[in-house]
C-alpha cells in the first residue's frame, strides 16, 4: 500500500494521490480535477501544470478549493462551479483529466464520453473510483480493505473527512469496468486498496 504523499492530510481517497501522481508524466499542459471537493489534489497537481482547473459543482466546496489555491500561490489554478457534463471547454483542448471518487456521482457512460472528447490526441485520464461490491470475491476483498484501512487509520491519527458532498455508489464493480471498456477501449482497470479501483487510459494519437 502506497503512503500518502506529504502535507494535507490523509483517508480513505488521498491515500491514492501518490499513485494518481505516479501515471502523470513530468510536465502537464493542462489538467483538470473532476469534482474537486476541497483542492487538496489540486495543490498537488499544480507544480508539474502549466494550468490546473478544478471542477466542482458544491458553491460552498468550490469557494474552499478557490481559498486553497489563494493561500498556496497558485495563481494558475482556477475553480469552476460546475460539473464535468456541463463544462463549457472545447474538445480536445484537456492534456489530463483526473478524478477521485467523483465518477459516481454521474452518470458514467455520459461522464467518460466527454472525457473522451475532452482529451487531446496522447491525453491522459486517471481515475480513482468506487464501485459497488457484489458476489463473493469482491466481499472478501473487502473485508481485506477493512483490514488494510484499521491499520493505516491508525498510522495516520485517523482518516479525516473533509466535509465534501457524498453519494451512494449505484454501479457494481463489474458493471463500472463493462462501462469503462465499452467507452474506452484498452482502458487498464484495477481493483486498488480501501475499497477503490484504478482506471488509465490514453487518447489514442
Amino acid at each position: 500500500m502506497s503512503a500518502a504523499p506529504p502535507g494535507g492530510y490523509w483517508n480513505h481517497n488521498t491515500h491514492h494521490h501518490g499513485w494518481l501522481l505516479s501515471e502523470l508524466p513530468a510536465r502537464v499542459g493542462t489538467a483538470v480535477d473532476v469534482g474537486c471537493g476541497d483542492g487538496l489534489l489540486l495543490e498537488r497537481l499544480a507544480p508539474r501544470c502549466a494550468e490546473v482547473v478544478g471542477l466542482e459543482p458544491d458553491p460552498a466546496t468550490a469557494e474552499r478549493a478557490r481559498a486553497r489555491a489563494r493561500t498556496a500561490g497558485l495563481g494558475h489554478v482556477r475553480v469552476e462551479t460546475t460539473g464535468l457534463l456541463e463544462w463549457p471547454a472545447a474538445d480536445g483542448s484537456v492534456d489530463v483529466v483526473c478524478a477521485v471518487a467523483s465518477l459516481h456521482h454521474l452518470d458514467l457512460v455520459a461522464a467518460l464520453e466527454r472525457v473522451r472528447r475532452l482529451l487531446r490526441p496522447g491525453g491522459l485520464l486517471v481515475v480513482v473510483g468506487l464501485a459497488r461490491e457484489q458476489g463473493w470475491a469482491d466481499h472478501v476483498a473487502g473485508a481485506l480493505d477493512l483490514v488494510g484501512a484499521r491499520l493505516l487509520e491508525a498510522r495516520h491519527g485517523g482518516a479525516r473527512d473533509p466535509g465534501v458532498p457524498v453519494r451512494d455508489v449505484a454501479l457494481s464493480r463489474a458493471e463500472t469496468r463493462d462501462a469503462f471498456r465499452a467507452v474506452l477501449p484498452g482502458v487498464r482497470l484495477r481493483r486498488r486498496a480501501l475499497w477503490r479501483y484504478g482506471a488509465v487510459w490514453r487518447r489514442p494519437v
